[in-house]
């Protein structure tokens, strides 16, 4: 008897998506939930993206999502996909396809009504499993021992598969963090330590997100192991080949122990080297986003405090540098120290000192210096160099006091100072 997702899926239960789904399969056609929402489902995980395969062709799929009342975008059309916006969410509707030639990202297909060759085409079998309206699931590939053995494996032949689109080398090790279990698939494996150097003809864009999507995983400590003993890590990533990945899991556990959020930065952070030079060459290379960029460079240009530091000096370098910086450098630090802190007494106090850190600097905002230039002006001091070296002399003595001397304070001494020059 085939197994029902029903109970466990409210969002299959919404009126809304009913009608898009009752349009799509009436005259003799058919349309079903296909791949992440059913699979989610299943494991207990959160379903965010529904994706709808359906036996009508784009222009048909077109016509009833319309007639629906629906709005229809033909967001891939040349590949069947029209994204149907029903009450302000987007549903991506597919017709069946065989790929009749693939050339990296996009193929050639031929769409049809064949639901086993559209569930083969599709890379893992615990992505091609489908769901009826009713909730019926439909599992033409094995999909569903996979998944309750939680193997990732692909679909058919894994080299044929990897050859049809090399990016998903990378998919299979991101899975693997995200819905594995135990060792990876043997042949999968295999075949991508075989085919790793197809990645090198893959979008750094399209690197980058599944790097991204995998340090997102609750642990993806596992899966950067194989992905290096592959040797597929140091095809995408170099940075980390003589650095290591020994960091990933005692961060891992201080953010389970500490409740950190996932941050794949930080992640990243802890598999590469702190050199700034290497760091902006690895954001170029990936093509990430300025905001990334910058706080891997400024990562890699921050020091890490010693743990002993005080919470005066360490307001400091915040004042001075980089905050976001300066929190991942401690994050490091009292993650790897609280990995060590079962043999060493030292690493122990080590990560007391830098968790301490971290909750100093957690509810802190850098002040603004409450004197200016006008203010000196204000006193006689001339504009120049003389104004300069003063507001630094102030300042300074402003961060002495840990920020407590206030403006009037400042300026009284300014006054006196300014006073003594005459």
């Amino acid at each position: 008897m085939s197994p029902s997702i029903a109970e466990r899926a409210p969002w299959l239960a919404e009126p809304a998506l009913q009608r898009l789904l009752a349009a799509l399969s009436d005259g003799g056609e058919e349309a079903r939930i296909a791949g992440g929402a059913v699979r989610n489902t299943l494991l207990g995980e959160p379903v965010t993206d529904i994706d709808i395969a359906t036996t009508t062709p784009p222009d048909e799929t077109m016509a009833r999502v319309a007639a629906a009342g629906f709005r229809a975008v033909p967001t891939g059309y040349e590949h069947g996909t029209v994204t149907a916006v029903v009450e302000g969410r987007g549903y991506e509707v597919t017709t069946l396809r065989a790929d009749v030639e693939t050339h990296g990202r996009h193929a050639t297909v031929r769409f049809g009504r064949d639901w086993k060759q559209d569930a083969e085409r599709r890379d893992f079998t615990i992505n091609a499993l489908y769901a009826a309206a009713d909730g019926t699931v439909i599992d033409l590939v094995g999909g569903l021992a996979d998944l309750e053995r939680r193997t990732l494996r692909f679909i058919g032949s894994a080299e044929a598969r990897i050859r049809e689109d090399y990016l998903r080398i990378l998919r299979f090790f991101r899975f693997f963090a995200w819905y594995g279990d135990g060792r990876p698939d043997a042949e999968g494996l295999k075949a991508c330590a075989r085919l790793k150097d197809g990645l090198a003809g893959l979008s750094a864009e399209r690197v980058w997100s599944e790097l991204r999507r995998l340090l997102g995983a609750p642990d993806p400590s596992r899966a950067l192991l194989w992905m290096r003993q592959t040797g597929v890590l140091t095809a995408v990533l170099p940075e980390s080949e003589k650095w290591g990945i020994d960091a990933i899991h005692p961060l891992v556990e201080a953010e389970r122990a500490l409740g950190w959020a996932v941050d794949p930065m930080l992640r990243l952070e802890a598999v590469v080297p702190p050199d700034a030079a290497r760091m902006e060459a690895l954001a170029r290379r990936l093509k990430m986003a300025r905001a990334e960029a910058d706080r891997l460079t400024r990562w890699a240009m921050a020091d890490t405090p010693t743990p002993a530091l005080s919470t005066a000096a360490l307001r400091r370098l915040a004042y001075r540098g980089d905050r976001q910086a300066l929190a991942d450098r401690l994050r490091l630090a009292a993650a790897a120290a609280r990995g060590r802190a079962a043999d060493d007494g030292a690493a122990l106090e080590a990560a007391a000192g830098h968790l301490r850190q971290l909750d100093a600097l957690a509810g802190w905002q850098p002040p603004r210096f409450p004197v200016t230039g006008k203010d000196l002006a204000g006193l006689g001091v001339p504009p120049g160099p003389g104004m300069g070296a003063l507001l630094a002399e102030l300042e300074g003595a402003w961060l002495d006091s840990d920020f407590t001397l206030d403006r009037a304070a400042l300026l009284a001494r300014a006054a006196e100072t300014a006073g003594g020059s005459d």
